[in-house]
């Protein structure tokens, strides 16, 4: 599932595009669940990168079968990679496979530019040569290969983000909680279970009904919510306070005021890890110290 955290990201954004550009509540309830949409094609997407990097590999080896004079690592080929039990879960995935046929463009071309780069980057690195020569198969091993041959070469890597930029906007915002889904789902596959179900972006109502009650108590309190911001700025005013500070500040403060039953800490820190995020350097020291005098203010456990 698309954890709470993520949920109040997609908030903050669609609350920040609201003040960018306005439109009625009920379209803008609609981006933001479509935008949710999206990081579910886009976390599918990168699934099917590492599963395309394994069909290539596969590839390259029928080649060298098929070659007229044949090498003895032609004849005798190292299948360690294609073996390897973490990409063969996610091959075999039925929910995968299922989502890719119903949107065939999340497939990824073997001839893709893209791919083929990435192939020849991983299989040129010290990693993917030591990890080729190491005798025997572990499921340990396979799955801590995987993870971090996700993270150098997908998820660090910027040519991939700026080719999902150009294929959708919106995945350029959104690819580090992509990210973390392919990386939650690596470390949850086990050995000796059939990886079945992948990560959800909404777990259930509860989680949507969330969405939208922050989502318009922020906006339906946003001049109230000023005034609560404004009244603890020290030396500072309001028209100084960037957007997105306030709609961080903003969204905390309507979801402390309205959301009860979740401790004012796990609340004000969600927001600082959101700060870090979107907006500038010091801003996570800024919303912490404003959210931090409110809730004293206001005796918010």
């Amino acid at each position: 599932m698309l954890g709470r955290r993520q949920i109040r990201e997609k908030v903050v954004q669609t609350v920040y595009s609201y003040y960018q550009n306005p439109v009625k509540f009920d379209v803008l309830e609609k981006n933001m669940f479509s935008g949710i949409e999206k990081i579910y094609y886009l976390y599918i997407y990168q699934l099917n990168f590492l599963v395309g990097l394994k069909d290539l590999a596969e590839h390259q080896i029928e080649i060298g079968k098929n070659k007229y004079l044949k090498t003895d690592a032609d004849i005798n080929p190292n299948q360690k990679f294609i073996n390897n039990q973490v990409l063969l879960k996610l091959e075999e995935n039925p929910e995968r496979l299922f989502f890719t046929g119903q949107h065939k463009q999340l497939k990824w071309d073997m001839h893709d530019d893209l791919l083929v780069k990435t192939f020849q980057r991983i299989t040129a690195g010290k990693r993917y040569q030591d990890f080729m020569k190491e005798e025997g198969y572990s499921f340990e091993e396979d799955q801590k290969f995987i993870g971090k041959l996700f993270l150098r070469y997908i998820a660090e890597n910027e040519d991939f983000h700026d080719y999902l930029g150009d294929k959708e906007l919106s995945w350029y915002d959104d690819i580090h909680i992509a990210n973390s889904m392919v990386q939650k789902t690596i470390g949850f596959l086990r050995e000796d279970e059939e990886s079945r179900t992948l990560i959800k972006m909404i777990k259930d109502e509860e989680d949507k009904t969330f969405a939208l009650k922050l989502l318009r108590d922020t906006l339906n309190n946003w001049e109230n919510n000023e005034k609560k911001l404004e009244v603890r700025l020290e030396n500072w005013d309001l028209e100084r306070v960037s957007l997105m500070d306030k709609v961080i500040l903003s969204t905390a403060i309507a979801e402390l005021d309205n959301f009860a039953f979740t401790p004012s800490r796990v609340i004000i820190n969600e927001y600082i890890e959101i700060a870090k995020v979107f907006a500038t350097d010091r801003s996570n020291i800024f919303v912490n110290g404003i959210l931090d005098k409110y809730c004293k203010d206001q005796n918010r456990i």
